[in-house]
């Protein structure tokens, strides 16, 4: 029997994506579909390339009704996300994509955000979603908490090696090229195509990056102790993708070994063979993170490089792979497809 979901903020990127995925998965059926200037729209008329599906049409929140619903995805902005969760009622599960409950301290998320947390009690219920490390606590949990895009693609490159104590954790730096998306689908004058395309740029540079919480927050817990990153953002123009290039200190071989061992029987990350680098067009529209590892021309140096869908997996993808374990499913389903290529 199919489970009913509804996904709030449809008119999203990151719903868009949900639509997408969920459409081909064999055990969820998508009951309901919101937006707030969208309302009383159809969503193919929102977005055109899912305009061949059977959708509900787009609703504000208030008129929906949750009682046979038994997963909400929540793609709301940022603040917006509390308030409306802690209104839902407690059978329904719940997989939020903003940032809302990423940050265990509320007082770190204060001072990240720019304000207080307004649903400190569900605070306390979240778990961390960054699947291949928390499956258990996923597994079991009501409100699972997705992580920032950016920031699932540097862990991914680097929690295997602080675990593992074969880098320096006090020497990492995390250089990382995004595409457009990732700011949202909102009019932004610095996103319109003649102030972004054939250029790329800097920004949130000097550590004011807010998804810097998260690698503090996570990598500082691996080490026992307190580790700080420096990690720059670049804005290119592309749609989707991540490309993470991190440079650490440690040796080659056993940072490359470490990320195989570590990652060999999971469905989703693929370490490339040694000296081999990822491309951002290789896993594009898809659930899947390659890293790979070179050895620098200085010796004791080592660079770890990551590339996802931001989309995808750092954000969709990785929101119907905690879906999945919620409701007790194969964490896979839906989400094999390949990468669209070129």
């Amino acid at each position: 029997m199919a489970h009913n979901i509804a996904i709030l903020g449809a008119s999203g990127y990151t719903g868009a994506e949900l639509v997408r995925l969920i459409a081909g998965h064999p055990d969820l059926r998508m009951a309901a579909l919101s937006a707030d200037r969208k309302a009383g729209q159809p969503m193919g008329a929102v977005f055109p390339h899912l305009r061949h599906l059977d959708l509900p049409v787009l609703q504000k929140i208030d008129a929906l009704d949750f009682t046979d619903i038994d997963l909400v995805f929540c793609g709301l902005p940022h603040a917006t996300s509390q308030a409306v969760i802690k209104t839902l009622p407690d059978h329904v599960k719940v997989v939020d994509l903003s940032a809302d409950f990423r940050l265990r301290d509320t007082a770190t998320y204060a001072k990240w955000y720019g304000k207080d947390h307004d649903a400190q009690d569900l605070q306390k219920q979240a778990v961390y979603g960054l699947t291949e490390f928390y499956r258990d606590d996923i597994a079991a949990a009501r409100l699972v908490a997705g992580t920032g895009c950016n920031a699932a693609t540097g862990q991914y490159a680097l929690r295997p090696l602080i675990t593992a104590g074969v880098i320096d954790v006090d020497d990492i730096i995390i250089d990382l090229k995004t595409g457009v998306s990732g700011a949202g689908r909102s009019l932004k004058e610095n996103l319109l195509h003649a102030e972004l395309s054939e250029g790329g740029h800097a920004y949130a540079v000097g550590g004011t990056h807010r998804h810097l919480g998260e690698f503090d927050q996570e990598f500082s817990l691996l080490a026992g102790r307190p580790v700080q990153v420096q990690f720059t953002p670049h804005l290119i123009p592309a749609n989707r993708g991540i490309l993470a290039t991190v440079y650490v200190k440690g040796d080659a071989a056993q940072v490359h070994d470490t990320l195989h061992q570590a990652y060999g029987s999971e469905p989703f990350l693929e370490v490339l063979p040694f000296g081999e680098h990822p491309s951002t067009r290789h896993v594009r529209g898809s659930n899947f993170c390659h890293i790979g590892v070179v050895a620098d021309r200085i010796p004791g140096r080592t660079i770890v490089i990551a590339a996802l869908d931001n989309l995808t997996k750092g954000s969709s993808g990785q929101a119907l792979q905690n879906a999945n374990l919620m409701l007790g499913l194969d964490e896979t389903l839906g989400l094999m497809a390949a990468p669209v290529f070129p």
